[in-house]
């Protein structure tokens, strides 16, 4: 006998054929030997199988129509093991002509299959989870053709989410059932921003859960999906074309997004599945879990990339679809994010008095979500491999960013060492808020002046209880990318004289837009880069778009009001560029005066040293300027050619390492020979250890994310300079790959709190 598809063509007979049986009630086993005899039928197969996933991972024959009933609850396979775990790894349906061919057959003799050639199985996928297999099978060696493997996956969708709610199966046989990762499971990741948290999962942009699977009305259900899909289409047009800019996501996302939005297969296999009977959600979630199940495992990055793209647009159209496109998420107390990555306005859109901490699959430390991370002092972990498939929402997890781990439904023993910590931590913050008012001054009197890095309205409001001394670094370009559109003159000067406002006379140095690299704006159109950090980005691209740079310094002057006034030029590479971003600033104060303005009270105008060029024409920059900052992160990555947003090369170099240290103790020495104002403001100031080794060098300001301001200030308070210079330049001579051991050694020899 050959299968000829379903009877009556479509699955919406069948699927209503197996809603009315279950209605009947009666025990499960019963229930699930109706729904395979009722799906043998219809296809006109002689043999239909459930196989469910135990908790254990092994796959268990749970129902037959065909083969042995003997077999039932007796034949099971590992993970992997036979064509049912074969289509279980791969995620996709197995359509074989002859089974017994095939190199992953697995010969069960207790299920009395040897008759049958023709196979088919497909997975039961939810949430791109497999949960477990349909199997059909036929005598005749022949592949079932498009219709039929469509047939049976949409069938199996409905499976999957029939047996989810306890429709198929009662509490008692589900809970062997695994329908969704239960065990603890520890990840390893990278730390983007310190410290401790226990909450719940909160899935970022949690997609919104069909509530119906079958639709009365194929017609209107079409309507409503080609509507969202316009809808959808027009949003992120609009958000390409500068009109309702998407925070934080970068110009080449969104076109990837418009570029899958419009595609025609995406559409054609979302229009299919609503008309074989599904309601438009129902439709969204099994092209998603088609997506998740082909893509989920590729190794190549740009597959799993473009995976990540449509999880991203089928969320957006399930908005769309149930009229949330702009509803704000309610967060739990101890609310845990987790998400692929994040830009800056995405975590900003989150209540941060409910928001515990941060679990990222990807990313990197300097990337927007982690620099977000750390001025909000929010525990961060990113570059999670498989967090999303491992994590289910509201299941309980640790953020531990010290071990640079993530717990997943952690132990007892696990959350009651994690409390402890916490309450060690708990601890030592108050002993830094003691210390909040106590000057940064070293047992052998140097004073060391700690700022603060800021770039968000947050920053302003905790500023005085940091103990802060001013903000070392302002990045305005936050501004710029969490807006809908290019801020103009206003919107720049208000932000500006809030910053200086709540200084409340502190220094403030702002550094001029630094975009470009990473940091693309939608509302800006600017050519894709083969190389974006070495390409048109901070004080290039103000230097060739002055009207840009020079209204920015124009709301610098115009919000001083007579203020002093600090401005500072990202990747300054050579000294014409500085000469020629200073020159700006100097039109734009006669500018002010020219027109009865007052200027500036005082006016420093300083270079970020972060492309090593400038090292070797230290001579010819310093006297122009009246002070330098030196930006690390830029400075090393650039030193080691090593991009410090890609995490395949961001971690193979130590700042701790000769190289490093000797580049930075040419710039001190060659600025306290000029007698230059330095600084260093990258992510080396805020962390103790690394602290440690710039004072020693002889820097004697540093800026840093707020959190970072009481653990440096009591190693400062414990640290005897001059012993530590002695021992730091003794190291510098080395031949090691990196120096920390010997630092870290230091630093507990001379007793000092790192």
């Amino acid at each position: 006998m050959a299968a000829s598809g379903i009877a009556v063509r479509g699955p919406r007979s069948l699927l209503r054929q197996i809603r009315e049986a279950m209605a009947g009630g009666g025990p499960a086993q019963a229930k699930l030997d109706m729904v395979v005899r009722t799906i043998a039928i219809s296809m006109v197969a002689e043999v239909c199988s459930i196989y469910l996933r135990r908790a254990s991972g092994d796959l268990e024959l749970f129902a037959t129509e065909g083969l042995s009933r003997e077999a039932v609850h007796v034949t099971r396979m590992k993970p992997g093991e036979g064509l049912v775990g074969e289509t279980m790894r791969l995620g996709r349906p197995l359509n074989l002509s002859d089974a017994a061919s095939h190199p992953q057959f697995s010969y069960r003799p207790e299920t009395g299959e040897d008759p049958y050639h023709a196979f088919l199985a497909v997975p039961l996928l939810r949430g791109g989870r497999a949960i477990g297999v349909l199997v059909v099978q036929n005598r005749t060696e022949r592949n079932y053709d498009e219709e039929e493997v469509e047939d049976l996956q949409i069938i199996a969708m409905v499976l999957a989410e029939m047996v989810s709610s306890s429709e198929l199966l009662g509490a008692d046989e589900l809970k062997d059932v695994e329908l969704a990762p239960h065990k603890p499971e520890r990840l390893k990741g990278s730390r983007f921003a310190e410290g401790l948290a226990y909450g719940v999962a909160v899935l970022h942009e949690q997609p919104v859960a069909p509530e119906t699977l079958l639709s009365d009305d194929a017609l209107a259900e079409e309507a409503r999906l080609t509507y969202a899909i316009e809808a959808l289409q027009t949003q992120i047009d609009e958000m390409l074309e500068g009109q309702h800019g998407l925070v934080g996501a970068s110009y080449e996302v969104l076109e990837t997004y418009r570029l899958f939005a419009h595609d025609r297969g995406w559409n054609r296999g979302l229009q299919e599945a609503v008309r074989s009977g599904l309601t438009a959600e129902a439709a969204v979630e099994r092209v998603r879990s088609e997506h998740r199940a082909r893509l989920g495992q590729a190794r190549d990055p740009y597959l799993r990339e473009r995976l990540h793209d449509l999880e991203d647009l089928n969320d957006r159209l399930l908005r769309h679809l149930s009229g949330d496109v702009h509803a704000v998420r309610q967060l739990p107390d101890d609310a845990i994010l987790i998400a692929r990555n994040l830009g800056p306005a995405d975590l900003l859109e989150y209540d941060r008095t409910k928001l515990k901490g941060i679990l990222l699959e990807e990313g990197s430390a300097a990337s927007h979500a982690g620099i977000v991370a750390r001025a909000l002092d929010i525990p961060c972990v990113g570059r999670l491999t498989g967090l999303r498939d491992r994590v289910s929402e509201g299941d309980p997890v640790v953020v531990d960013a010290e071990t640079q781990e993530a717990w997943l439904r952690p132990r007892p023993d696990v959350v009651k060492a994690l409390r402890v910590r916490m309450e060690v931590r708990a601890q030592r913050k108050a002993e830094f808020a003691r210390l909040r008012d106590t000057p940064p001054i070293t047992k052998d009197g140097a004073k060391i002046t700690l700022l603060m890095n800021a770039g968000l309205a947050v920053d302003l409001d905790i500023l005085a209880e940091t103990g802060a001394e001013g903000i070392g670094l302002f990045r305005t370009e936050f501004q710029f990318m969490v807006a809908e559109e290019l801020p103009r003159l206003e919107a720049q000067t208000s932000l500006y004289e809030k910053v200086l406002e709540a200084a409340d006379g502190m220094p403030v140095t702002f550094r001029t837009l630094d975009l470009g690299g990473d940091k693309l704006l939608p509302y800006m159109e600017l050519e894709r880069e083969d190389n974006p950090a070495l390409g048109w980005r901070a004080v290039r691209m103000g230097l060739d778009r002055p009207a840009l740079l020079r209204m920015q310094i124009r709301a610098l002057v115009k919000a001083a009001a007579g203020r002093p006034l600090k401005v500072m030029f990202p990747l300054v590479a050579n000294v014409d560029e500085f000469r020629a971003a200073r020159s700006f600033v100097d039109q734009e104060v006669a500018w002010a005066l020219k027109r009865g303005r007052p200027a500036p009270s005082r006016l420093d105008v300083g270079a970020m040293i972060e492309a090593p060029s400038l090292l070797w024409h230290l001579d010819a920059l310093l006297p122009m300027t009246d002070f330098v900052s030196v930006g690390t992160n830029d400075l090393m990555q650039y030193m080691f050619a090593a991009d410090r947003g890609n995490p395949k090369v961001s971690d193979r170099y130590d700042p701790l390492s000769p190289a490093a240290l000797r580049a930075l103790k040419t710039i001190q020495q060659a600025c306290a020979d000029t007698g230059t104002p330095v600084s260093v403001c990258g992510e080396m100031a805020g962390r103790p250890l690394e602290a440690f080794a710039l004072v020693a060098l002889g820097f004697e300001g540093l800026s840093m994310p707020p959190a970072g301001i009481g653990p440096v200030k009591q190693m400062v308070l414990s640290l005897d300079r001059e012993a530590a210079r002695r021992n730091v330049e003794a190291l510098l001579k080395g031949s090691a790959g990196s120096l920390r051991g010997e630092i870290e050694t230091l630093a507990r020899k001379l007793y000092v709190a790192v």
